[in-house]
Formats: C-alpha cells, structure tokens, sequence
C-alpha cells in the first residue's frame, strides 16, 4: 500500500458508544492485566484516580492536532498549518478539562510555552515519516468493536485507518515517545493486533499492515499479520478474561514488578513497594472500562 493508493471514506471522530451491560476489554485494559494484575484492579476495579504526566498530555495534544490536520485540504496539511494548530487544541483541551493547566504550577521546570514547543517538535517528527498531502484516511479516532467467545466484547480506538483502491487496510497508531524499547514494543504491538482481530472479524479483511509512527524518533515500525495469527491471538484474549474473571471471583490481583513501575500511579498502595491496597469492593461486575475519545495513552506506552 502506497501513500498515493489509500482513498477516502469517511472521516471525523463517531460518536460514543453507550457502555453494553456484559463484559467488555479494551487493548489498554488487557495489556495491564498482562503487565501487572494489580494494576488492572486499581484501573478497572477500584477506578483510582490517576492524574496525567506532562508526556500523557503531550500526547493527547498532539493526536488531537494530527486528527485535525486531515481536516483541511490536502495541499494545506504542511508543517506550518499543524503548528498553528496546537495553541487552539490545547485551548479545547484545556476548557473540557480545566486541572490540565495546574500541571505547570506543580512542575515549575516547564512552563506553558516550552511544552507547546516540545508538542510541535514531535509534529515534525511525524512530517519526517510522512506527507499527509499523499494521504486520504478512510476513518480517524474510530471506535471498533467486536464479540468474541460469544460473550466478551472487544473493542478500542484506532487513530488512524487508511483503505487502498483494492481493499487493502493500514492501520496506524501515533507514538509521541521514542522508538523502539522491546518491552514497549512488544505493549505496542499487542494494541494492534487487537485491533487487526476486530476488523478482521467485523470486516472479513485482515490488515495488510500494522503501522507504529515514532515521532519522537521519526522512525515507523510496520508489522504484517496473517489469519492464523490473529485466531491464536483471539484465543490469547479469551484465556486472558478467563483470568481476568478468576482474579475477581477470588479477589486475587497480585503485584509484577518491572521497568513499568517507574510510570505508576499507585506505588504507595502496592505490596511491591510496601504499600495496601483498598478493600475490595463488595460488589464487581467483571465488565472493564473501554477507550474513550481523547484518551491520554499511558506514559509507559508513548515512552
């Protein structure tokens, strides 16, 4: 698939779909359960709150801004017009979630202006890897979703779908940190295959590539699943929420220490580091939180 096959279709962000009342996982839940079990509990189970990094917003920003420079013309898609836009996205940021500015009075070592600055440097990242005058996406920010082992809703946003002439599907995901750490990789890569195995069961086509664009580093990492792949992955998923539903009914989610430590939340209530966690709640549905519109990805994940 070339920049100058991919055709459009339709565009703009759908609107949210209701949450169903049976199971449901998103890539990003699954993946910590795989990464820590605790940290599922605490995201999923207790709904602890987490307050942003400046590299999580960082990111929002800036898919906020690569989502909407598809918006204009294809000849005005330059590196000037994405720059122009990140001080209006950071104004739309800002008025639906007004505790964003208190980021820069807790952290006196960046001010505002440096970090729009450090946001539009990664837009030149991106301008490196790519000419989005070639490029006509057929979806951005869209939800997907899909029901497997009968029961257990899959589902999560894609940043970015491009369609060829012949049918072809490109999937693409933005990534504002650098390029490429194994275990980050490997995190990455999970995400889209999961989303691979949904458009393959909705659409009947398996993506002919999986695409990761490394602002940061200018750098693209393409990966080219197959069928029988994406059927061991389902299979992976099922096992997964068997898991997920035997950790709840015993109340059993324990701590995994790793390198992604360093990006959590929730040292001070984890064993691993000395911490209780709170009382299970009394009552759980094993039902997780899917993807929201706008979702910051987590500081592990862009790093």
């Amino acid at each position: 698939m070339t920049a100058e096959t991919v055709t459009k279709q339709t565009t703009g962000r759908p609107p949210v779909a209701e949450r169903p009342p049976g199971p449901s996982l998103s890539p990003s839940r699954a993946a910590d359960f795989k990464t820590c079990p605790l940290l599922y509990r605490f995201r999923s189970i207790d709904r602890l709150p987490e307050r942003p990094s400046l590299d999580q917003v960082r990111g929002t920003l800036v898919h906020a801004v690569l989502e909407r420079l598809f918006d204009l013309p294809a000849p005005e898609r330059t590196p000037g017009a994405a720059g122009d836009l990140v001080d209006p996205q950071w104004d739309e940021l800002v008025t639906r979630e007004p505790e964003l500015a208190g980021l820069f009075t807790e952290q006196e070592t960046v001010d505002v202006a440096e970090f729009l600055g450090s946001a539009r440097r990664l837009l030149d990242g991106y301008f490196t890897v790519e000419d989005p005058r070639r490029l006509e996406p057929a979806e951005r920010e869209t939800l997907i979703s899909t029901v497997v082992d009968d029961e257990l809703l899959i589902r999560g946003y894609i940043d970015r779908l491009d369609v060829a002439p012949d049918g072809a599907l490109r999937v693409v995901d933005y990534k504002t940190g650098g390029a490429p750490r194994e275990a980050f990789e490997a995190r990455a890569l999970f995400q889209l295959k999961f989303y691979a195995l949904v458009l393959w069961r909705t659409r009947g086509v398996v993506p002919k590539v999986l695409r990761l664009l490394y602002l940061k580093d200018a750098e693209i990492c393409d990966y080219a699943p197959d069928a029988d792949e994406l059927a061991r992955f389902e299979r992976t998923l099922v096992a997964l929420w068997r898991a997920i539903e035997q950790a709840t009914e015993r109340q059993d989610f324990r701590p995994k220490p790793s390198r992604l430590c360093d990006w959590c939340s929730h040292q001070a209530l984890c064993p691993a580091f000395g911490g209780t966690p709170p009382p299970f709640p009394e009552r759980v549905a094993t039902a997780t939180i899917p993807e929201q519109p706008g979702r910051p990805g987590s500081a592990a994940e862009d790093e």
